[in-house]
């Protein structure tokens, strides 16, 4: 456990533009949401069935996020005429006593324990600092460790139909690598 430096008062990440942003931090997110939603479906020929179905996992989501410190929840649609979910990037700051945080090595330790067969777990240096970083066929989770002993900020990068090999797991990527603590 590490507590060098203080804690960053915030954090900035490079979005495409494409991605629709939803602030959990504030009580109209469900509004934000049935906007996206609504945005999608409308002239899709989808019907409502499907674009409620959305709406119903993408809703479960967010709040299954904010009990566990989501801040943010970033979505992408691939196939508008899709059942799929949209590509997303939740973020969050998952709540941990100042200092009591595990290293990033004793982390991914741990994370590849829990892990199932097939997930890669490794440690990587991104420009924000040591990041544990975890990767499933749809899935690309990165822990990026705080300084000061804040924790770790939560990037956790879902893309049901393209996988996390090729561009968009290149894009998932970058994203990661443009997060500065401010």
């Amino acid at each position: 456990m590490t507590a060098t430096g203080s804690p960053p008062s915030d954090y900035r990440l490079l979005v495409p533009r494409d991605w629709f942003r939803i602030d959990l931090t504030r009580e109209r997110w469900r509004g934000q949401l049935k906007t996206f939603v609504d945005k999608e479906f409308a002239g899709s020929g989808s019907s409502p069935q499907v674009a409620r179905g959305i709406w119903a996992t993408l809703r479960n989501t967010a709040e299954n996020g904010l009990a566990h410190g989501a801040l943010e929840f970033y979505l992408r649609t691939e196939s508008p005429d899709d059942a799929t979910p949209p590509a997303s990037l939740l973020i969050s700051w998952p709540p941990v006593p100042r200092g009591l945080a595990p290293t990033p090595d004793e982390l991914a330790d741990t994370l590849g324990r829990r892990a199932a067969p097939g997930t890669e777990v490794d440690v990587v240096d991104l420009p924000p600092g040591r990041t544990v970083r975890v990767r499933t066929e749809t899935n690309l989770d990165f822990h990026l460790h705080m300084p000061g002993g804040a924790g770790y900020l939560h990037l956790a990068f879902s893309t049901p139909l393209s996988g996390t090999q090729g561009p968009m797991g290149n894009l998932c990527e970058a994203m990661a690598h443009s997060v500065r603590w401010l």
